[in-house]
């Protein structure tokens, strides 16, 4: 149960989006497939029909044109020949060699009445009232004028078999009328030629005149009393009789049955075919289904792959979306704790800006004092007595020349345990870019897995990386710098201790004055020797305090850069969270839509 739900784990919208487009071509495929096949297959049974036609045609034909052709050598002979005996003859030798007719005679021009005669090829002793040259078939054979003629069924004399009648008019050598040659042809010989053609089951055959006037039928009692138009399928607002027996031969299909129609030779009659298309198509519909059948199951294949595809696809985006999510956790809780690094580092780095331009105000105040302490050292050897007055404010002010420089030294080491504070500091910010760095290149692989779906966050990525490089290359010239304000710091430290020295020998020759007053000239040379090499030392730790000065502001400046960087790293970390989430609710949604 569980294999099945990972296996159809799809919302309806991938369901459609799988199913709809193979449906529709599918769809598309078979529609066309059918209609072009059934174009071919009308175009095959139109063929068929036209092929039965011409057969029917042609069978027809055969079975009333020997005698027809019988009646053109007969009117010829008689042409030669206007002895009653010798057509007498010839009329019962057409008789015997064309047993298909059920009568063969002839008339003369003149009737009976007058002198004229009627020949058959059974003797029949015709009534004495009967004229023969009233008869249709004597009159369509004499206005046909030389060509055969046929006339409509009739019932024979004395037979009454129905019969059709083929006459020819007769003409002596000098172009005259003469008389009628004529044979019955029974019409059951006709329906017997139709009976012998098939095409299919439902398929019928008949000949019908051009009313529609069935000549030959299946049953006997339908010939020359029903009328095709009547019973046919025909479409009987397009097609009238007069306009479906126009002599013009067709062949259409229309709806689920087909129909045709064909002009016997140059008789009146016509040869009328009608069926189901079905008897030509159930065998080709078979293979249509079939080929129907077969796109259906390859269809439902490609739907059961496209989703097994689907699902594995959501399968590896919420995997995706799951390790995104947390390396984005992370990356976040790294980047705050680089941005509150960085805050301190700049807090510590203000409170030593501070602090240097208190050291740097100190040293300005010191060499100040040291001037004053120069001018009295030059007034002390012309004013001993002076001198001695202001000794012990001398010996005063050396001692807080001695406790503020040795304030100078303590702030100059305090400040180099800070510097190497920055040191640690700039170090851990080299790691932490380190390390975003590789985590940023560990999320532009992943990105680079997810496809499109991980375009922006690769963009992210990449410029998390920059930025890492950015932070290595600042941390570098940081130790730089710092390793510049080391060097000074230790050179300031010596300076600053040799005058500690200096400032104590005052102190103990301003201590011994009672016992060297006479050298007090000399001492105060040598103070104020003392009081401007101190002035010059002062100088020097002030440019000194002022170039660490100037470097704490620029590692201030730098800290703020990085960590302006650092709340960017944590807003891109926040966006990728947020993209993570977004993937991980989206796979949520298809699995509680499923």
């Amino acid at each position: 149960m569980t294999a099945n739900k990972k296996f159809f784990s799809l919302s309806l919208k991938q369901i459609l989006i799988l199913v709809v487009p193979l449906v529709v071509v599918a769809m598309y495929t078979c529609i066309s497939f059918t209609i072009i096949s059934n174009k071919i297959i009308e175009a095959a049974i139109l063929r068929v029909i036209d092929g039965i036609n011409e057969k029917i045609d042609g069978e027809v034909r055969l079975t009333f044109e020997p005698p027809a052709t019988a009646l053109d050598t007969l009117a010829d002979a008689i042409s030669a020949d206007q002895n009653p005996r010798n057509i007498s003859t010839l009329v019962k030798s057409a008789a015997k060699s064309y047993p298909q007719c059920l009568t063969v005679y002839y008339g003369t021009a003149l009737p009976r009445k007058q002198g004229g005669y009627l020949l058959t090829h059974d003797d029949w002793n015709a009534p004495s009232d009967f004229d023969h040259t009233t008869s249709d078939w004597f009159t369509g054979a004499k206005n046909a004028n030389g060509t055969i003629f046929a006339s409509q069924p009739h019932a024979s004399v004395p037979s009454g078999i129905t019969c059709i009648s083929f006459s020819r008019a007769v003409f002596n050598k000098q172009k005259e009328f003469i008389g009628v040659i004529s044979a019955d042809l029974m019409l059951k010989n006709l329906s017997e030629v139709i009976g012998k053609i098939s095409v299919s089951d439902n398929t019928s055959i008949n000949l019908v005149d051009n009313t529609g006037l069935y000549l030959t039928h299946k049953d006997d009692d339908a010939i020359l009393k029903k009328n095709y138009m009547d019973e046919s399928k025909l479409d009987k607002k397009k097609y009238t009789a007069s306009q479906y027996f126009d002599g013009t031969a067709k062949a259409f299909v229309q709806g689920k049955y087909f129909f045709a129609v064909r002009k016997i030779g140059a008789s009146p009659w016509f040869a009328v075919l009608d069926g189901r298309v079905a008897d030509f198509t159930s065998t080709i519909n078979k293979y249509l289904y079939g080929i129907i059948f077969t796109v259906a199951v390859m269809i439902l294949v490609c739907v059961v792959l496209n989703a097994a595809t689907q699902t594995k696809t959501n399968k590896r985006e919420k995997q995706v979306s799951d390790k995104i999510f947390t390396e984005m956790q992370n990356l976040i809780v790294s980047a705050k704790e680089n941005a509150a690094t960085a805050q301190d580092q700049s807090a510590a780095v203000k409170e030593i800006v501070a602090t240097m331009e208190d050291n740097t105000a100190q040293s300005e105040n010191i060499s100040k004092k040291i001037v004053d302490v120069a001018d009295v050292a030059k007034n002390t050897s012309g004013d001993v007595i002076t001198g001695v007055t202001y000794l012990e404010e001398n010996v005063n002010q050396l001692a807080e020349i001695a406790e503020a420089n040795q304030k100078t030294i303590d702030g100059i080491k305090a400040l180099g345990d800070k510097i190497e504070n920055i040191w640690d500091i700039v170090t851990l910010i080299n790691s932490v870019a380190d390390q975003a760095k590789i985590i940023a290149f560990n999320a532009e692989l992943e990105a680079s897995s997810a496809g499109e779906a991980g375009r922006n966050f690769h963009i992210v990525a990449t410029e998390i990386r920059r930025l890492a490089d950015g932070i290595i290359d600042g941390t570098k010239e940081i130790k730089t710098k710092i390793t510049e304000i080391q060097q000074s710091s230790d050179s300031l430290i010596l300076a600053s201790e040799s005058g500690t020295e200096k400032i104590q020998n005052g102190v103990e020759n301003a201590k011994g004055l009672e016992e060297r007053f006479t050298r007090i000239k000399n001492a105060s040379e040598i103070t104020a020797g003392s009081a401007g090499e101190i002035t010059k030392i002062i100088q020097q730790q002030a440019m000194a305090s002022e170039q660490i000065l100037i470097t704490l502001k620029q590692i201030a400046s730098g800290i703020e850069n990085f960590s302006a960087a650092t709340e960017n790293i944590s807003q891109a970390s926040q966006n990728l969270k947020m993209i993570a989430s977004e993937l991980a609710q989206q796979h949520e949604n298809n699995e509680v839509e499923e």
